[in-house]
């Protein structure tokens, strides 16, 4: 038995390629199946199973795709509905893979269909357990995202995993592995720790929603606290988990690795309405890019932040690009639904000026700089983090303007006079003034660095006073 956790960083997700005997099973793919193809071909093992642990919200999953290439059976919970052949398996049921078998428990709350795989060896012992949205390491599946298709709250969702955390889950012995879905960052959870692998007796140690006196409306009331909106691409991917309707990503990628010179690349822009979204650097887009162009980083969340700030995944989209990272950045827009990439400028923005094309630059200056700025500019200053970030600490008089919200900020920027922006490293500042820049508003400041570096000045700073209850 081998079990192989294949982990995306920017999405902060956790497939699995579990093989025993010449056979093997993937949990939760991603779209871009070749890395299961590989393993496949490289053990010599045949894929029998794509197991699902839920209809995914935050990536389309690549088990449509996988199915028709291996012939492996897709699987997915109690409650599932698909528009495309599947095996809906029954609380218990189990699945033989070589000589391990694979037992789908039930446990819904954080999706009504919501299942967690309990992988028993060779010997019939209890393993691992592949835990979806169910358990993260730290934190549980937030309850909110399934509401209107369970015709349920999220406090009735919350108390539901509840019950499916303590009659499925913590029964089982204490060095069982927990495999789960997502780690820290995913938009999935709240507070999930950075390890992605653990065992259960830690994390019924560790993990505040598994405390055994913990009662259901406790655990209501903390799970549903504080909860963020979810990003508006959620609902997309899960109807298209559901009804697999979409392109094989191998014509996603014929599509999207057009290059375009720049003179065909700006008629493709004025053509279709396409959004030129450039995936550099921070510092790259500072000192140079296309006129009106978004800048989300590739090093960077970018999946998530595309999903959130685009919203419609039929957008077409050009790419400016460092050279050797096009079929990266075209596969990872892939793998939230983005699939109407039409190309990419070749040569970049060197080419674009030795075509006799027009930039822009965004004025970006150091946390030292802002410093000696700082004093006659205080009602000046707007802090794009999230809520929690800003709560935590902040500079005195710094207007609070989250990045996810920024079009509901836009009356509040000067007109005239600069301004300064600034997130907590640099990556979401620029993304704010590519999209200030694009909506007409040029008198921005970008500080380099970001909240850590402002920290290292001697700047004053604030947190969040909660008000007395006395």
């Amino acid at each position: 038995m081998k079990i192989e956790q294949i982990y995306t960083g920017c999405l902060a997700q956790g497939a699995y390629f579990i093989q025993s005997k010449g056979e093997a099973a993937v949990i939760d793919p991603l779209r871009e199946v070749a890395p299961y193809l590989g393993r496949a071909e490289r053990d010599s093992v045949v894929i029998k199973y794509i197991f699902e642990t839920h209809f995914h919200a935050d990536f389309v999953s690549g088990h449509v795709t996988l199915a028709e290439k291996t012939g492996g059976r897709i699987v997915y919970g109690p409650n599932a509905q698909t528009s495309y052949d599947a095996h809906i398996a029954a609380d218990g049921e189990e699945f033989q893979v070589g000589d391990v078998t694979i037992r789908a428990l039930h446990t819904p709350g954080h999706t009504m269909e919501s299942t967690t795989y309990l992988l028993l060896d060779a010997e019939g012992r209890e393993h691992a357990i592949f835990t979806g949205d169910t358990l993260f390491l730290g934190d549980v599946g937030r309850p909110d995202l399934a509401q209107k298709s369970a015709s349920l709250t999220q406090e009735q969702l919350a108390g539901t995993l509840f019950n499916s955390l303590r009659e499925k889950i913590m029964p089982l012995p204490d060095d069982v592995i927990v495999y789960p879905a997502h780690g820290a960052g995913s938009a999935c959870g709240k507070n999930m720790m950075k390890e992605t692998v653990d065992t259960l007796g830690n994390q019924k140690r560790m993990n505040y929603a598994l405390r055994p006196d913990m009662t259901q409306v406790e655990f209501i009331q903390e799970v549903t606290d504080g909860l963020m909106p979810p990003p508006p691409y959620f609902p997309i991917n899960v109807k298209l988990n559901k009804e697999g309707g979409y392109a094989d990503i191998d014509e996603v990628l014929n599509q999207g690795l057009r290059s375009l010179s720049p003179a065909e690349f700006e008629a493709a822009a004025d053509e279709v309405s396409a959004l030129v979204l450039d995936v550099r650097s921070p510092e790259e887009f500072a000192v140079g890019h296309v006129p009106n162009s978004i800048f989300i980083g590739l090093d960077g969340n970018f999946a998530p932040w595309v999903g959130e700030l685009i919203v419609d995944v039929q957008q077409p989209i050009l790419l400016v690009v460092s050279e050797g990272r096009e079929e990266e950045a075209v596969t990872r827009l892939a793998r939230v639904g983005f699939d109407r990439t039409l190309g990419f400028l070749k040569g970049g923005t060197e080419a674009w000026i030795n075509a006799g094309m027009s930039t822009e630059t965004v004025n970006s200056i150091s946390a030292e700089q802002f410093e000696a700025e700082h004093s006659s500019n205080q009602d000046r200053i707007f802090d794009v983090r999230k809520q929690g970030e800003h709560r935590s600490e902040h500079l005195e008089g710094a207007h609070h303007t989250p990045l996810s919200a920024l079009n509901d900020h836009l009356a509040e920027f000067p007109a005239v006079e600069p301004f300064y922006l600034h997130c907590a490293g640099g990556y979401r500042s620029m993304i704010a003034s590519s999209m200030l820049k694009a909506r007409g508003i040029h008198n921005m400041v970008d500080v380099q660095g970001g909240f850590t570096a402002i920290s290292e000045t001697k700047i004053p700073r604030t947190s969040y006073v909660c008000p007395s209850t006395l």
